[in-house]
């Protein structure tokens, strides 16, 4: 079976990075190597000046520079951009990285993202935290 590949919203993955969350089980996933996780620098680029402006810049360098490594971790560049989140234009970040990707799932549980979800075309799958855990928690801690 291949591995489930996923887009992280900014916020889901910040609160994936401290233990002291319930979120924090899916970033051990990830340096685990049981998902892929699909980034564009955009992406990345988000990361980057939220971890700083909570953890501060030498834990952000050290955790994006371990993040890039690893073999799970896919850097894409969306050569096209679909607009489809009209009120907060900046989350299309994450659906460009997504179909640039062919990932299987956005992660996220901002409602702008959740309300772009659809199987009409482009079809897109967004799942809230809550769902996501509820589908694959105990299959990827397996």
């Amino acid at each position: 079976m291949n591995k489930l590949r996923l887009v992280l919203d900014t916020n889901v993955f910040m609160v994936s990075l401290a233990p002291q969350y319930k979120y924090h089980w899916i970033y051990q996933c990830l340096i685990q190597e049981k998902f892929e996780l699909a980034l564009s620098n955009e992406i990345l680029t988000e990361y980057h000046e939220q971890i700083v402006s909570r953890y501060g810049i030498d834990r952000t360098d050290a955790q994006l520079d371990y993040l890039l490594l690893l073999p799970n971790v896919t850097l894409t560049n969306p050569s096209f951009l679909w607009q489809l989140v009209e009120h907060d234009k900046d989350d299309n970040k994450f659906v460009d990285c997504y179909f640039a990707s062919q990932s299987d799932y956005i992660v996220s549980n901002d409602r702008h993202l959740l309300g772009v979800a659809t199987d009409e075309f482009p079809p897109i799958s967004v799942l809230s935290y809550d769902e996501f855990e509820r589908r694959y928690k105990q299959e990827l801690l397996a």
